[in-house]
């Protein structure tokens, strides 16, 4: 596809700024309802010509749905799609009945008015997504996605608290999205867009102030694109990923990266003059590098003096992984092009395995990989032998990366979905959670979609 154009990538400054950290709802659910619908949205151009999407609520992304850590979310779900769907609570530690998987631990939300409620505790402050999990590839890159923010109960100090959702589009010079499906995509990089919107919208610049301090949550709701996010004239610090809160650091080679499905949180301080810009550019295609945004200073400073330093941010109450008593497994990656792709298994669909396993979307009960026992630690190697990358999520549960090709990461850091490069190997730890088949798979949507998905089985103690 062509290099994205600037034009057609970038954050409304308007949209950004009216978002609003909602109070909290001490003492009662933090009730919602999505709507999900077909709609007509301006994606290529503010005042261009609409794109036929997807929707949550008449909009993409859908609505920033924020809570308060340990209370109890109620998401009422009302579909208005010509096809079923659900909705999956990416990275929340839910329970099973309420993982948004279809057949395996909900039926699917009928089309064209079927009703479901979600309803669940929130243990974990963070940043978070909700997207469907039965048409994945499809239903992701028509818009399905939307942030959830799981506040502290001691927020972070910060001028503005702002999701930035990343989406790319596959569309055609008619600004229409092109046609899903083939097997090119699935067995190579995913379906990579031509257009990338942050928080849906095609503005160029966004409005901060000097003396600013930002938290910006990054969420990569795009079905295969991987973003290498650089702040140029900027120098954010990391303090979270995946939701969890992780030693305060500058991002490895001045560079933020976001593979699908992942969430990196940022403590972003504005510290130029009045008047001045600065850039944020995307590095993810080694090919080709473009403009995302650019951060423009308004006129008046918000104060004279510079914030002092931002407080630590509380743990979450992870359970942490006995790594001397860990039963080790291996999940291998294999298939697709310029790999182990053979004709017999594209002849089938399949571009991908997991241990020689593979299954299609909405039949993850015939890929049982591994069968584990509730509250026992585990340590999971995870081995590409691909020539692609593959951000492996694990439904339900939060992992301890550990090591890469050997190497102890430099610092200690929870996720619950792992980008692994190509020929990579990446070892993870975790406690087995609730009883119940739990999903393992690809983010690039369309890998999952063709075979790069299974289960773990958790039994009980």
């Amino acid at each position: 596809m062509p290099a994205p154009t600037r034009r057609a990538l970038l954050a409304g400054a308007g949209a950004l700024a009216a978002m609003r950290v909602l109070p909290a709802r001490a003492g009662s659910p933090a009730a919602h309802r999505l709507v999900i619908a077909p709609a007509e949205v301006p994606l290529v151009a503010p005042g261009g010509p609409d794109t036929a999407v997807w929707s949550y609520n008449g909009g993409v992304p859908g609505p920033v749905i924020r809570a308060r850590q340990g209370e109890r979310l109620q998401v009422e779900v009302e579909n208005h799609l010509p096809v079923d769907t659900t909705v999956h609570w990416h990275g929340v530690r839910v329970p099973h009945a309420m993982d948004g998987v279809p057949h395996l631990t909900q039926a699917p939300i009928p089309a064209r008015g079927g009703r479901h409620l979600y309803a669940f505790d929130l243990p974990d402050a963070g940043t978070f997504w909700y997207h469907p999990h039965l048409l994945s590839g499809e239903a992701v890159g028509r818009g399905l996605a939307g942030a959830l923010v799981v506040e502290a109960r001691e927020p972070l100090q910060v001028d503005r608290d702002l999701a930035w959702v990343l989406q790319d589009w596959r569309v055609t010079r008619e600004a229409a999205l092109a046609p899903f499906g083939g097997f090119h995509d699935a067995a190579h990089a995913g379906r990579l867009g031509n257009v990338v919107t942050l928080n849906g919208s095609a503005a160029e610049a966004f409005a901060v102030r000097s003396r600013e301090r930002l938290r910006l949550r990054l969420v990569n709701a795009s079905s295969a694109r991987v973003y290498a996010l650089e702040f140029r004239e900027l120098a954010p610090l990391v303090i979270a990923t995946d939701g969890h809160p992780i030693e305060p650091h500058a991002p490895e080679g001045r560079r933020v990266v976001l593979g699908p499905g992942q969430r990196t949180d940022l403590i972003v301080d504005c510290l130029g003059d009045p008047g001045a810009v600065a850039a944020v550019v995307d590095h993810g295609d080694p090919r080709f590098a473009y403009g995302l945004v650019n951060l423009v200073y308004d006129p008046d400073p918000i104060r004279e003096e510079y914030a002092p330093a931002p407080t630590p941010i509380a743990p979450n109450p992870l359970p942490a992984p006995d790594l001397g008593a860990a039963e080790p497994l291996v999940l291998r990656l294999e298939g697709g092009a310029m790999g182990g792709l053979t004709r017999e298994m594209a002849g089938r669909g399949v571009a991908w395995t997991l241990n020689g396993l593979s299954a299609h979307e909405g039949h993850h009960d015939h890929a049982v990989l591994a069968t584990l026992r509730s509250g026992r630690s585990y340590r999971v190697e995870i081995i590409n032998d691909t020539a692609w990358r593959h951000p492996m999520h694990l439904h339900g549960h939060v992992f301890r990366v550990l090591t890469r090709n050997g190497v102890p990461v430099a610092r200690p850091e929870w996720r619950d979905t792992a980008l692994v490069e190509p020929r990579e190997r990446v070892e993870i730890a975790f406690v087995a959670g609730e009883p119940g088949d739990w999903v393992v798979h690809c983010h690039v949507l369309e890998h999952q979609g063709a075979g790069m998905a299974g289960l773990f089985r958790i039994a009980p103690a």
